[in-house]
């Protein structure tokens, strides 16, 4: 694929070689997953109307909505992936896609300065943005806020969501599934693990 310019090496790391193809390789990616999500009857409860709030989206709703999704379907669909560190971002945005469906927009791995943000809805000119995360311990929900804090002031926004996936298999989907706004210096993040 770098022959043909669809990627290419930036500081060691593979990345898009430009954003159509970024966007149309995650597309392409998480195609099956939006397509199971498009005709599965159940999935006809997730529409945009039910988020609208105050002009806006309400992605405290809709990831809470992800979480039981999450913890219903994660098995099953974890199992159709080869590389099962992408499975959680792919479906989240899967998700997302299937949710918005012409009513916003969902850019993934958006430069936000020098940084990346794993994703940003942008919803009638308001910015959503969304940090995601494995959990490999306290230093990742850590990592997680101050990176989020960040974009946050890069975009000027006062809220933003931490999205932290724990694969632990042992772990009660109880203690997986929760929500923790934190206020930091008057700028809310609200922590969602799944």
């Amino acid at each position: 694929m770098q022959d043909l310019g669809l990627i290419r090496l930036q500081d060691k790391t593979v990345v898009a070689g430009n954003p159509i193809y970024g966007e149309v390789i995650i597309r392409t990616l998480s195609y099956n997953q939006q397509s199971s999500l498009e005709s599965n009857e159940r999935f006809s409860e997730y529409n945009m109307p039910k988020y609208y709030k105050n002009n806006g989206v309400d992605m405290n709703l809709m990831l809470q909505d992800f979480q039981q999704f999450w913890r219903e379907n994660s098995d099953v669909w974890e199992e159709r992936f080869q590389y099962k560190e992408a499975a959680p971002h792919l479906i989240l945005q899967a998700f997302l896609q299937r949710v918005f469906n012409g009513g916003g927009d969902v850019k993934r791995e958006m430069a936000t300065g020098k940084d990346r943000l794993d994703l940003c809805i942008t919803y009638k000119e308001k910015k959503y943005p969304v940090e995601l995360k494995i959990n490999r311990g306290k230093q990742s929900i850590e990592k997680g806020i101050e990176q989020t804090l960040g974009y946050m002031d890069t975009l000027g926004c006062t809220e933003g969501w931490l999205v932290v996936f724990d694969r632990n298999k042992k772990k009660a989907w109880d203690e997986k599934i929760y929500k923790n706004p934190e206020t930091i210096n008057g700028k809310i993040v609200n922590v969602f693990g799944c």
